[in-house]
């Protein structure tokens, strides 16, 4: 397995960390099928011009929560150039973001809606859409210097959601190659761990998707909680 690039600049910007991430070609099989996508379009978003790149963070880069998710769907973000935006994962999302004080407005349609989140930061492990939703650990691993930079410009960090078992894993294995001496954890939904040294306290919950939320897997009251969670400890 190749090893993971590391190319953060001595001051790291949020301007040159965007411009990064945006440009990125690291993965071939990534760049092909996000592209891919992104010419033949669905049907129901044919007028649209497809961002068809990789997506970086969005949110106050004053947070005190991040959340982390898995990757871009294929016609949300991968298709409006924002994190959980243009889907139902991010339907649900900033939905509860909304409900807990996070967000002034409960839908993300696209770049320019209207949407600004407050004391929270929206990324992901994986920023290219991958093919059927699975990025290899390759991908992920070539990605996770972004995630690193980010997780050093947002200095005021108090908790880390992580959406799915890929976020969940992604994370953690970025604190131990990073020298982090970790517990044992096992992905829960709910699950809400007091990590070692100064680390954000780390919540976990199922990823809000449809496969998930139409099944009753995760329901918006269960994904409320996990934001209410946060909320408080914020708040104390």
């Amino acid at each position: 397995m190749a090893s993971r690039p590391v190319e953060t600049p001595r001051c790291d910007t949020w301007e040159q960390l965007q411009c990064d991430i945006v440009s990125c070609r690291r993965c071939p099989r990534l760049v092909t099928w996000r592209e891919k996508v992104a010419t033949t379009k669905r049907r129901a978003y044919a007028d649209w011009n497809y961002w068809g790149r990789p997506v970086p963070g969005f949110g106050d880069s004053d947070a005190r929560l991040l959340v982390v998710g898995l990757a871009p769907g294929a016609h949300g973000s991968n298709r409006t150039g924002r994190m959980f935006t243009g889907d139902s994962s991010g339907e649900t999302l900033y939905g509860a973001l909304y409900r807990t004080g996070f967000a002034n407005q409960p839908t993300s349609t696209h770049r320019g809606d209207g949407l600004m989140l407050k004391d929270v930061f929206v990324t992901a492990v994986a920023r290219c859409v991958p093919p059927n939703n699975r990025p290899t650990a390759e991908e992920i691993a070539s990605c996770r210097s972004y995630l690193e930079r980010e997780l050093a410009l947002l200095c005021k960090l108090d908790v880390v959601i992580a959406l799915g078992q890929i976020a969940f894993k992604g994370y953690l294995r970025l604190l131990r190659e990073g020298g982090l001496d970790l517990p044992k954890l096992t992905f829960k939904h709910g699950l809400r761990a007091t990590l070692p040294g100064d680390s954000p306290t780390l919540i976990v919950s199922y990823h809000p998707s449809r496969q998930n939320t139409q099944t009753g897997r995760l329901t918006l009251d269960m994904f409320d909680r996990i934001f209410r969670n946060a909320r408080r400890q914020l708040d104390s």
